[in-house]
């Protein structure tokens, strides 16, 4: 018992020790050196950015798939996407910028961009876009030049979606004009070596399908004449130097025009097609001229065997209808620093991740993405990448659209043979350069 006492009282006396050791140090260490205190701040708020898009179809799906990845891949910026037919997106856009209630980042096709780089409704984003490390040295120059503007930048491009051609193998095979060792048609040079191939399959395939699928109406066949007349050494003209006056109205767009209208005379393109989209898709077209937006969904197409190919060389050299999607930052008041940052950073990461978007079928714009592995890997692009190089944009014209819709009228009324090419090309001019002096 006393043992045990003796025991505990030194236990007692050790811990009392032990502590005033502790208790002195601490205190001399206060004195020498005053510990830091940390203290959480409060947590840095992330930057919402509203971006619109007018994507439809497999376009929309592939673009909310890109901009869900760049919200999970960081947290300091978080995009909302707001998408809307391209339809009335437009004029939904210059109103919201008018009101002062634009989007923070918005797509704009090349087509679209003199009016908004003319009324200063979009921002040069030539510095900006440098100091957040954006190289534009890096981007396609055939895509890159057509978003500048005396030599400024007004947008970040994000790709080219240029006029193709898709084939059905099965058909061409029937026909003998399908290279079996490459998988590529087999085509005459020339415009009577295009005619020749669309008759053999002509004759080859049941009377069910079309040699050649494009629609009586809408704007495809003016991307077909407008890809044959940039073939033409000396083509491709629409407006005077001045850009007050039409100059398409010519012997080499007359040309162009009546060998477009020819394969609808001869029922090479078969009448009254509507969606030549879906023919192609459900198999009853052997060839279709389209955008390259269409790879996405006819490579999920059920039992169907195609391949796509830049449009024939039926002239003098290389050239197709093309157009760009665009990044750009609208004018606002009320727009900060920090949010002009952050938009050009996600106009940044979205280029950078191009092979993304070429999963919808379209090019980037980025060289080095067109060049990476991840590209390479993406079946049927590489068969139309170099098409980015001669792409033959729209011409600078505040009213280009509009122009193109007075085109597209008189085009329909020659298809349905209403008029011919010479009236068509000549009540198309006298129109366009109308509505340029209005």
């Amino acid at each position: 018992m006393g043992n045990r006492r003796s025991m505990g009282r030194g236990t007692r006396l050790t811990a009392l020790a032990l502590a005033a050791v502790f208790m002195m140090a601490a205190v001399a260490g206060c004195a020498g050196q005053e510990a830091p205190e940390t203290v959480p701040g409060p947590k840095r708020e992330a930057v919402q950015l509203d971006y619109w898009t007018p994507f439809s179809g497999g376009d929309n799906q592939f673009m909310t798939e890109m901009v869900e990845k760049f919200n999970a891949e960081q947290d300091e910026i978080v995009v909302v996407q707001t998408n809307s037919r391209l339809d009335d997106y437009y004029s939904r856009l210059r109103t919201a910028i008018l009101a002062g209630n634009a989007p923070d980042v918005a797509i704009i096709h090349t087509t679209s961009m003199p009016q908004f780089v003319q009324n200063g409704y979009i921002e040069d984003v030539t510095e900006a876009a440098g100091e957040i490390g954006l190289d534009w040295s890096q981007f396609n120059p055939n895509i890159r030049e057509a978003t500048e503007y005396d030599g400024r930048s007004y947008a970040v491009p994000l790709d080219t979606h240029a006029l193709v051609m898709y084939y059905n193998k099965d058909h061409l095979r029937l026909a003998g004009v399908l290279d079996e060792a490459t998988g590529k048609p087999v085509i005459d040079p020339g415009p009577d070596g295009f005619k020749a191939f669309l008759e053999r399959i002509r004759e080859a395939v049941p009377g069910t399908v079309a040699p050649l699928s494009m629609p009586s109406t809408r704007i495809d066949s003016v991307w077909l004449w407008w890809s044959l007349y940039n073939q033409m050494d000396g083509g491709g003209v629409f407006y005077d130097k001045t850009g007050t006056k039409t100059t398409f109205n010519n012997e080499k767009a007359l040309e162009a025009l009546t060998y477009v209208n020819d394969l609808y005379e001869s029922k090479l393109i078969p009448p009254d097609i509507n969606d030549s989209f879906k023919m192609f898709h459900d198999g009853r077209a052997a060839v279709l001229l389209l955008g390259m937006w269409g790879t996405g969904a006819f490579e999920n197409a059920p039992n169907l065997d195609f391949g796509v190919v830049p449009i024939p060389v039926l002239y003098d050299h290389s050239a197709a209808w093309g157009d760009s999607h665009t990044l750009a930052i609208p004018t606002k008041h009320g727009m900060t620093d920090e949010k002009r940052r952050a938009a050009l950073i996600f106009s940044k990461w979205m280029v950078e991740h191009g092979e993304l978007w070429a999963q919808a079928g379209h090019v980037p714009s980025m060289t080095k993405v067109v060049a990476s592995e991840a590209f390479a890997k993406l079946e049927y692009r590489n068969d139309y990448a170099a098409v980015a190089d001669y792409v033959a944009y729209w011409p600078r014209h505040a009213k280009q659209w509009s122009m193109i819709e007075l085109m597209i009228k008189e085009f329909e009324r020659m298809i349905y043979g209403q008029q011919s090419p010479e009236e068509a090309l000549r009540n198309a001019a006298d129109q366009v350069d109308a509505m340029g002096k209005a």
